[in-house]
């Protein structure tokens, strides 16, 4: 049994960390295209090829036996030929062609007797192997200039040296040579791993770039000979991150990037591989299933939860993110991995943003029915294909319509109605949305200014509408409300507009300032969906609102002893100590509303009462309300 020496022993992590270290260190093997990898082979065979010409003629001169010359000649030729066998991996046929080179230095040494000078002709094979961009090469290189000297050197001493000083200790001579080979493949990786440094880094985040991230998942997904295991990728895609580069400025957005690669980076594993794709794109390998990778994608989505300050405000960098697995899609080719990760991704996206998405076979059919309605929403306002649906808001008591809420809606030609989840997020990346926005705010406008005036009791109904955060963009979005109110003749108290948390807290500073400039000319602000987003009530405070929407989420989930409960009621005192209004959305069931009477929820929303109806249904409906419309906000 062997043993090692005390002091020396080296424990199995920090071996791991040495073994980390010199992979680290080591050049990542140049993925060369096909084409260019297929022509320097074909040269470096030819070349060798031609040296064993070259020696046969030489050994000739040289007066050996024909015998000898003719077996050294058959070696090269015979190995350098099958280097170029068909079926065989790149690194079997590197690995035999450079064998066939090494032979040939070892040939010509012992040909030429062992001169200093021939042995200069090992540094030679070197720098033709450097070629190959693989540094397994360099190792055979060193292991076979020592197996040459070592045994060559103790049968024949006079064949290989040129001195007696190394006849007497060929051993020792062999590994001398064999460190100066190492010396010189040392020399080419580290010229071979500052230029990949330049070529394979990101320059903005240090991270490996695209073409350092598909040659790692090549060889991930190449086993190598070894038993091959499955191999994942995640696509991570930043949501709106375009909406910070343009608010905020590039340097802010450079800033954002950074925050984002640091939190990623502690949300992966030891052997997880991150990289940079460009933009707003990261990709990852994980060396597992893709349940593996569910759950590392689940960590980034976690930790990319909380703001981030970038230049003293606080911003939002959320994420969409697509994960494929080999196991799952059933391929080991990088290009295919890639590909279904990042049509997962776009899955994630079409969900709403800030998921995450698992490839299935039916990602690549979504992905193209998501572009074609891309193609069809453009047209969709034109041709007359969207209306407005409009649902109560009820009193706390479910007797009086104290508003209504106006929904866009989308009656596809061929697909029939189309989901607003569906279509919403659509239009926001092609910025249809404010022209969508717009029509909504101006229709829904006129159409509630129109019921003030004919339907007994409605004369202070309040119309909400939604906002996008594209919208919210746009410098002239204060001027198109000013413009609609007066066009419509509503006034500005009886308008209420949505929007979302997080639309709020991505700029805080920015969209709080719009919003106080419309809260000034007497329009109500609602948070809608509150208690998703991150900040939640720690927020409530400083949010520039007058009402606020409990998600459906929590109502859906209200029971008298859930911990929804808890939460609601804290929502609802919090918003009464502040003075803000209340709606509860998603009520469907009496127990519902119930419980929120008893909560002391102002106002009520849902299925309970009555679904997204037409306008000439809400004017029915609202006229035959008991007490028609409240005066509550």
């Amino acid at each position: 049994m062997s043993t090692i020496a005390p002091g020396f022993e080296l424990e199995p992590k920090r071996r791991r960390t040495l073994r980390a270290f010199a992979t680290d260190w080591l050049p990542q093997g140049r993925a060369l295209p096909e084409a260019v990898w297929q022509r320097r082979h074909r040269s470096i065979v030819r070349f060798a090829l031609l040296q064993a010409v070259a020696l046969l003629l030489f050994g000739l001169i040289q007066g050996f036996a024909v015998l000898v010359v003719l077996g050294d000649f058959a070696m090269i030729v015979v190995t350098a030929l099958a280097s170029r066998a068909p079926n065989a991996s790149r690194r079997t046929r590197m690995l035999t062609a450079t064998m066939a080179l090494m032979i040939s230095s070892a040939v010509f040494v012992d040909l030429a007797r062992g001169i200093t000078e021939a042995h200069f002709y090992f540094f030679v094979m070197v720098g033709v192997v450097a070629l190959y961009q693989d540094w397994s090469a360099f190792g055979l290189c060193i292991v076979m200039t020592v197996a040459h000297h070592a045994v060559m050197g103790e049968l024949v001493p006079r064949d290989v040296y040129g001195s007696a000083v190394e006849w007497r200790s060929p051993i020792l001579w062999a590994l001398v040579h064999g460190g100066f080979v190492l010396a010189v493949s040392v020399t080419h990786l580290v010229a071979w791993r500052a230029s990949e440094d330049q070529d394979l880094a990101d320059p903005l985040t240090q991270l490996p770039n695209r073409t350092a991230f598909n040659e790692r998942l090549a060889r991930a997904l190449d086993a190598d000979g070894r038993a091959p295991g499955p191999i994942s990728v995640l696509f991570v895609d930043l949501d709106n991150f375009k909406r910070i580069n343009d608010r905020l400025g590039h340097m802010a957005g450079d800033h954002a990037l950074l925050a984002a690669t640091e939190r990623i980076t502690n949300a992966l594993r030891e052997p997880d591989f991150l990289a940079r794709l460009g933009g707003d794109e990261f990709a990852v390998v994980v060396a597992g299933p893709e349940a593996d990778a569910m759950r590392v994608a689940g960590r980034i989505n976690d930790v990319l939860q909380p703001p981030v300050t970038v230049d003293g405000r606080e911003v939002f960098i959320r994420a969409s993110i697509g994960v494929a697995g080999s196991d799952t899609v059933g391929s080991r080719d990088p290009k295919d991995l890639l590909r279904s990760a990042d049509l997962a991704m776009y899955v994630a996206k079409a969900a709403g943003k800030n998921q995450v998405a698992r490839y299935d076979a039916h990602a690549e059919q979504a992905v193209r029915d998501r572009d074609q309605l891309r193609a069809d929403l453009r047209h969709a306002i034109a041709n007359g294909q969207l209306h407005i649906e409009y649902q109560p808001i009820m009193s706390g008591d479910g007797e009086t319509v104290a508003g209504v809420e106006a929904l866009a809606r989308w009656s596809h030609p061929t697909r029939g109605a189309v989901p607003p989840a569906e279509f919403i997020p659509i239009a926001e990346e092609t910025g249809d949305i404010c022209a969508i926005g717009a029509w909504v705010l101006k229709t829904a406008t006129a159409q509630a200014a129109a019921w003030r005036q004919t339907i007994a009791g409605c004369d202070q109904l309040h119309v909400a509408v939604n906002v996008s955060a594209v919208q919210l963009d746009d410098e002239h979005f204060v001027e198109m409300v000013t413009d609609v109110l007066d066009s419509t003749g509503l006034p500005p108290e009886q308008l209420t507009l949505e929007i979302t948390e997080s639309m709020l807290v991505a700029d805080r500073v920015a969209t709080s300032g719009m919003l106080e400039t419309l809260r000034a000319l007497g329009v109500k602000v609602a948070i809608d969906d509150f208690g998703t987003g991150y900040s939640s009530l720690a927020y409530l405070a400083g949010i520039p609102a007058d009402i606020v929407k409990i998600d459906r989420s929590f109502v859906k989930d209200l029971y008298p002893q859930s911990g929804s409960r808890v939460l609601v009621q804290s929502i609802i005192d919090l918003a009464r100590s502040l003075g803000l209004d209340v709606v509860a959305e998603g009520v469907e069931r009496s127990a519902q509303a119930e419980l929120l009477q008893q909560l002391g929820c102002p106002q009520l929303q849902g299925y309970l009462y009555a679904r997204p109806m037409t306008r000439t249904e809400f004017a029915v409906y609202a006229a035959s309300s008991p007490a028609h419309a409240s005066t509550a906000a």
